[in-house]
Parts: structure tokens; sequence; C-alpha cells
């Protein structure tokens, strides 16, 4: 998993405020690249723990064309870079968890 750069700071694209940056791009590719250069650790770490729920819920296999290219998509809607919606996934949260409680700035 990547680690922040301590001395790199980022607006991060997706929750729009300054933060530490990724140590390095997630991907060897152009993609992975803008994604260090726009997206901050902590974003990237709430990507992780989206990306698990959709590789769960629609059994996907990263193993494939198909698969990366299904994550991807969705990685890309999710940063907002393309328009489109997320598909659903099976995962609710418990009743009295973190994720279950409204958020302060809603």
């Amino acid at each position: 998993m990547p680690e922040a750069h301590p001395d790199r700071m980022v607006h991060c694209l997706k929750l729009d405020k300054e933060l530490p940056a990724l140590a390095k791009a997630p991907f060897p590719t152009e993609f992975g690249n803008e994604i260090a250069e726009k997206v901050s650790k902590e974003a990237w770490d709430q990507w992780l723990e989206e990306s698990v729920r959709l590789i769960n819920t629609y059994r996907v296999d990263l193993g494939t064309r198909e698969g990366t290219d299904f994550l991807i998509k969705q990685l890309r809607i999710w940063l907002g870079l393309e328009e489109g919606e997320m598909q659903p996934t099976a995962w609710t949260p418990e009743e009295g968890s973190d994720a279950a409680k409204p958020s302060e700035d809603a």
C-alpha cells in the first residue's frame, strides 16, 4: 500500500483540500501518475476500502482485462474524472458504526 510522502502535499481532487500525497504512483501508467499528482493518501485509502466492496460484490477478477477495466472505470467515476454512476455494492454499514453515522459536514 502506498505511504504518504511526508514532504509532499497535493490539493486532493476527491477531498478538495491540501493533504499529504502518495509516495508513488499506484499504477505504472499515465493514469497512475495523474493519481499521484492529484489524489491524497487519505482519499486513496478511502478508495481502497471502496474497491474491496466492489471487488467482493461483483466478484471482480483483477487478473483479467475486463476486471481491471471495470475497477478503473469505477475509480475514474469515484474521483469525478468520468461521468457515470458508481455501481452499488452489497455492503451496508453496521448499526452504530462510524460509517453509519451522518457526517458532521452534512
